[in-house]
């Protein structure tokens, strides 16, 4: 047989295919309709379990198409139903709430606390997210967290994520712990230097002073250094301020390169970093949910049943969708044995078509639901 035959036969098939496919989605509404009006739950689990275990075995050697294929059938007739039903979910008041506010175009001043002193990546951050923001500097990200709940700022910058280091997972928790909301996010360029007082050289240094993350960025560099200790502090900033204080010949910081001229320090070493391409990840928090104008990503935290396909079907509600999902990272459960939840990034908004019914659908199937925040990066 000829390609081309085989093609004509194909798009036979199709046009076959897209018929029954409506004719299956319109059935689905009229299951929807039932539903609701009985006060059923969209996911029937028995039946799709007893349809998939008839379909497998019908399938021969094709089973595992077939149960994909059927998988992401129960999928796309779920979002439609979860469209149609309005049962009311705590993701679509949030949502409700943070476009009540009206505040469509992201403010240039407020009050913002972070964590860290003058000088800092934070600042920086600070001074992208809100160029005429007034900033309140704290010793923790605890701090940062207490200061938005409480009032005294408007915002909270934090770091979330470094291309070299991987996640801050205290920022992640308390992300989880408090019903925090994520407004924007920025992303800043990192540059890491050794500082160390005018005139002091390399081989005189027998202590140096960074933030972690900023350690294990520049692990490397380290790890060829010989009696030297690396003494973890607060942040790069603060590492600078001490140094500089300590009035000590022995001691260095992993700093930038303004924080040089901020505390007057001389720089060592400007080539001390694993990778040029390393580049931090900051997010800004606020007490109340919001989103404004142009927000195109959306941050979760969810946690399911622990049995085979449980992460699928999250993630192929996405796929049902063609939503791209730009994060995905388990973190444990504190207190627990092998139990996990995942931090989900997306790129997508709230407003467009079938997403707030698609969360709503991922809300009633997860044991554990969060909406960070809709927002936009900058």
């Amino acid at each position: 047989m000829e390609l081309s035959e085989i093609r004509t036969k194909i798009d036979a098939v199709d046009d076959q295919l897209l018929t029954l496919f409506l004719e299956r989605m319109a059935l689905s509404e009229e299951v929807a309709a039932y539903k609701h009006e009985h006060k059923l739950p969209i996911l029937n689990k028995a039946r799709e379990r007893e349809i998939l275990a008839k379909v497998t075995q019908r399938a021969g050697d094709k089973e595992r198409y077939a149960y994909h294929l059927y998988s992401t059938l129960f999928e796309l007739a779920r979002s439609r139903q979860a469209e149609l039903i309005s049962a009311p979910t705590k993701v679509a008041e949030r949502v409700r709430t943070a476009l009540a506010s009206n505040s469509e175009v992201f403010p240039q001043t407020g009050m913002v606390a972070c964590q860290g002193v003058e000088g800092g990546n934070s600042q920086a951050a600070c001074d992208r997210l809100l160029p005429r923001g007034n900033i309140m500097y704290v010793k923790s990200f605890d701090g940062v967290v207490s200061a938005v709940e409480s009032g005294l700022c408007q915002f909270g910058v934090l770091p979330i994520e470094n291309s070299s280091n991987g996640s801050v997972r205290k920022v992640y928790q308390l992300l989880q712990e408090h019903d925090l909301s994520v407004v924007r996010s920025t992303r800043l360029c990192i540059r890491h230097e050794l500082l160390a007082l005018p005139g002091v050289k390399q081989e005189e240094i027998t202590e140096i002073y960074s933030h972690e993350q900023a350690i294990g960025q520049c692990s490397q560099f380290l790890s060829r250094l010989k009696d030297v200790k690396v003494i973890p502090c607060g942040n790069t900033a603060l590492a600078a301020k001490m140094v500089a204080e300590s009035g000590s010949r022995h001691a260095a910081a992993i700093s930038s390169h303004p924080c040089a001229a901020l505390y007057g320090l001389e720089c060592v070493n400007s080539a001390i970093q694993d990778s040029d391409n390393n580049y931090t990840r900051f997010i800004c928090v606020a007490k109340d949910p919001v989103i404004y104008a142009g927000a195109s990503r959306i941050s979760l935290i969810v946690a399911f049943e622990n049995k085979p396909g449980a992460l699928y079907e999250i993630i192929s509600k996405l796929a049902a969708m063609d939503i791209n999902m730009t994060k995905l990272e388990s973190c444990p459960v504190a207190g627990s044995d092998f139990e996990f939840i995942f931090f989900l990034e997306l790129e997508a908004s709230v407003k467009a078509p079938g997403v707030l019914a698609m969360l709503e659908e991922m809300e009633r199937s997860c044991a554990q639901f969060q909406l960070l925040g809709n927002y936009a990066e900058v």
